[in-house]
């Protein structure tokens, strides 16, 4: 697997779109024995929490009777390695769960938790914590290790390979953040993003009409929409947001 991965990287790093990264990673990961996955990056992190769900950024494989419970229903809050990697950057295998729970180390959410993963079969794999790029960010994937393989065999295989998927799952982490997502939100529209994308230049909803050939009224009513799709309060904010969410100054292909 080693004389593919700049091969794999490359394609990678050429990946036109979320979806088809996510397809190829995930099925690259699965090589290894890691075939089921979940990621998840959010801008908007605070000291005690990771923001708004609707603003999050999730790609997962797992089955919807697994994704239904744990992200729809927030267990991920209590997951003992999602608050490892709220405070944590690197590598974790799952193992340290184990190790908790019998040391008596678990809250009772905690525990919850992890007697729903012990039920789904998601109990041995590893959590990467990505580097911030922000006080505000946060990424990491949790790499759930294939039916029938223990903690053991998915260490052995981390120290075999663990510096190839480490590096294969940065490069995924930081291509995700160049492409366009929408989150649980409506993706704009062309004449929204391009009204977002002068007011961003500092232009003046006039000029804004004149540079689109439109009312200043049409204008007003193509922002004001941005606004509803983002699920913001203000112009500001969705400049703001629209960029986190690389929906900005994007090519049409």
């Amino acid at each position: 697997m080693r004389d593919t991965r700049n091969a794999y990287l490359l394609d990678l790093t050429n990946a036109p779109s979320i979806e088809r990264l996510w397809d190829m990673h995930a099925r690259r990961m699965a090589d290894y024995g890691f075939d089921r996955l979940i990621y998840g990056f959010t801008y908007y992190r605070t000291e005690t929490s990771l923001g708004d769900p609707n603003d999050f950024l999730m790609l997962t494989n797992h089955e919807a009777a697994y994704t239904d419970e744990f992200l729809g229903n927030g267990l991920y809050k209590n997951a003992p390695m999602t608050r490892w990697a709220m405070d944590h950057e690197g590598v974790a295998s799952w193992r340290m769960v184990r190790e908790l729970a019998e040391q008596g180390a678990l809250s009772d959410e905690e525990l919850a938790v992890v007697q729903f993963n012990a039920r789904m079969g998601v109990t041995v794999g590893y959590t990467i914590s990505f580097k911030a790029v922000s006080q505000r960010s946060k990424g990491a994937i949790a790499l759930t290790a294939a039916p029938g393989m223990s903690q053991d065999e998915a260490d052995a295989v981390w120290a075999e390979h663990g510096d190839d998927i480490v590096i294969m799952n940065n490069v995924a982490h930081l291509k995700i953040l160049t492409l366009p997502f929408t989150g649980l939100g409506k993706p704009l529209t062309p004449r929204q993003r391009e009204a977002l994308q002068w007011v961003g230049d500092g232009k003046t909803t006039q000029d804004i009409a004149l540079l689109m050939g439109l009312t200043a009224a049409t204008v007003e009513k193509h922002l004001r929409l941005a606004r509803e799709a983002l699920n913001v309060e203000t112009t500001a904010q969705a400049v703001l947001k629209a960029s986190f969410q690389n929906q900005m100054f994007v090519l049409d292909l």
